[in-house]
């Protein structure tokens, strides 16, 4: 009896010191997120939506920012020996410098006392685009013998188009380095900027080491293009016939190779190209005269050797190259 007692008046004792200590300790609920989150984002969305984004910043004005410092690291993560002198002035775009003065007029500068003493890069601009057509087109003809004219033209149209060149004007980082009066920099802007880079890249470092430069980023981007998306042909077969007769080969004759689904919505057929009893090409198409063109085309394409299974372009290091660029194109 006397444990029992003394057991029952322990429990006792414990139940209260616990009701005491629970007495002194406060729950509070964590919500993970605030009160005033929920009112705050709703208004900073409607903001956005009656607003709209905010305008770009140029790079330049965001810290930090070293100009000197980011010319000279443009340089080498190229790995290319530019005059800075000349690389700063293919940064600077003629409306740039426009801006500038009409942003000084109207601070109410003296134009005379604060002129500008800078160079644009029209120029160099000049020349870098007269080399580059120059380059390209003396890299297709060696490239592609027997690709016509109009074939090389139209490649070298592509890859010296304002929408190739802004694309790997932007990989490489020239939008942050050119000085332009707008933001972002327009195409027409960096297209000139980039040409005015190559064309300082051809006055420090010569024509060769340029056209390295050229074959690496400008040459790369034919990867994965087809021949006939950057030269529209109208008539195919008149084309081809007129390349065999140039080569002296009969003239193609097309006939139906197989066929399925005539008679429904979504017919396939295969028409096959056949001179002096020797198949050409053949191509697929949703009706004959379709599938007649694009068996032309294939024919074409590997008249003239750019076909998708042809020999991978040479992009290896300068120093590998024993021959100037030119002859080791026409080489392959």
């Amino acid at each position: 009896m006397a444990s029992g007692y003394i057991l029952n008046r322990g429990v006792l004792t414990l139940g209260i010191h616990c009701q005491r200590v629970c007495r002194n300790v406060s729950l509070t609920q964590v919500r993970e997120k605030k009160r005033w989150m929920k009112a705050y984002t709703y208004l900073m969305a409607k903001k956005l939506k009656v607003e709209g984004p905010p305008a770009p910043t140029p790079r330049s004005q965001k810290s930090p920012w070293d100009y000197q410092a980011e010319v000279q690291a443009f340089s080498s993560r190229l790995q290319e020996n530019f005059s800075l002198e000349l690389l700063k002035t293919a940064f600077i775009n003629p409306c740039y410098l426009q801006a500038e003065l009409q942003r000084r007029q109207g601070l109410g500068v003296d134009p005379e006392n604060t002129a500008l003493v800078l160079d644009d890069n029209t120029q160099l601009s000049e020349k870098g685009v007269d080399f580059t057509k120059s380059f390209l087109t003396d890299w297709c003809r060696a490239s592609f013998p027997s690709l016509p004219d109009d074939g090389v033209d139209s490649i070298v149209r592509h890859l010296t188009s304002s929408a190739v060149m802004s694309h790997v004007a932007r990989n490489l980082g020239i939008e942050d380095l050119a000085m332009s009066a707008e933001c972002p920099v327009p195409d027409n802007v960096l297209y000139s900027t980039f040409t005015a880079v190559i064309g300082a890249l051809q006055d420090s470092s010569g024509a060769e080491r340029t056209g390295f430069f050229l074959r690496d980023f400008l040459v790369t981007q034919l990867i994965g293009k087809d021949l006939f998306d950057m030269w529209t042909v109208v008539n195919p077969m008149g084309l081809l016939v007129e390349e065999l007769t140039k080569r002296e080969i009969p003239l193609p004759e097309p006939r139906l190779i197989r066929s399925a689904g005539a008679s429904t919505v979504l017919p396939l057929y295969f028409v096959g190209l056949y001179s002096d009893k020797k198949l050409l090409a053949q191509g697929p198409g949703e009706t004959l005269v379709a599938a007649e063109e694009e068996a032309a085309r294939v024919a074409l394409r590997k008249l003239f050797g750019y076909t998708e299974n042809r020999r991978p372009f040479d992009f290896s290091p300068q120093q590998q190259h024993q021959k100037p660029l030119i002859q080791s194109a026409v080489s392959n």
